[in-house]
C-alpha cells in the first residue's frame, strides 16, 4: 500500500437486495467517508463514489457507483476503501491516522527496543496498539493513552511506551 493513501472504511457486505452495501467508516466523524470524493480499492483497480442512504447499526447503508445488485455487493465484502491523504484534514499535534502508526518501532521509556506496531484496533472503548514484541511471534495490546504511550515521534519512526508491569 502506498503511504499517500489512507484506509477510510470497508464494505461489510450487501444491505438488502437492491445493490446497497453495508459500509463501515473508519473516520472520526463516520459520515465524512462520503465527503472525500472518490474512494478506491486497496489495489487501485476499482473506484467508487459513495452516497450514504441511512445509518444502520455500527455502519451505514450506502450506494457505491458500479454496484447495482446484491450479488455485486456481496462480492465486495471485506474490500477496504482508500482515499488520497491530501484530501483528508490536517490533524492536531496529538492526533494520528492509524496508518501512520503501523510499522513504527516501539521503545520503552528507558530506550530499550520492544518491537513494532502491527495494527491499531478500536473496539469502542479506545484505541489499542498491537505490538509484535522483538524476537517473538506473539503480540501484545497496549492502550493508546497518554499514560501508556507518552511519545509518538512520526519523524523518527518510533513510539515510546510505558507498558504495564505484565507486559
Amino acid at each position: 500500500m502506498s503511504d499517500d493513501r489512507v484506509c477510510v472504511g470497508v464494505i461489510s457486505g450487501a444491505f438488502g437486495v437492491a445493490g446497497e452495501v453495508r459500509l463501515k467508516s473508519f473516520c472520526a466523524e463516520p459520515s465524512d467517508i462520503a465527503e472525500y470524493g472518490m474512494v478506491e480499492s486497496e489495489d487501485g483497480q476499482r473506484q467508487y463514489d459513495i452516497t450514504l442512504t441511512r445509518p444502520i447499526k455500527n455502519a451505514y447503508a450506502a450506494r457505491l457507483t458500479g454496484i447495482t445488485t446484491k450479488e455485486e455487493a456481496d462480492a465486495r465484502k471485506g474490500e477496504k476503501l482508500f482515499v488520497s491523504r491530501d484530501v483528508l484534514p490536517a490533524l492536531p499535534d496529538d492526533e494520528y491516522y492509524h496508518s501512520d502508526l503501523i510499522g513504527l518501532a516501539v521503545f520503552d521509556t528507558g530506550g530499550v527496543a520492544l518491537g513494532t506496531v502491527q495494527a491499531v484496533h478500536d473496539h469502542g472503548a479506545g484505541d489499542l496498539l498491537e505490538v509484535r514484541m522483538a524476537g517473538e511471534m506473539d503480540t501484545v495490546l497496549l492502550p493508546f493513552t497518554l499514560e501508556v504511550v507518552p511519545t509518538v515521534d512520526l519523524a523518527a519512526g518510533r513510539v515510546v511506551v510505558n507498558p504495564p508491569e505484565e507486559v
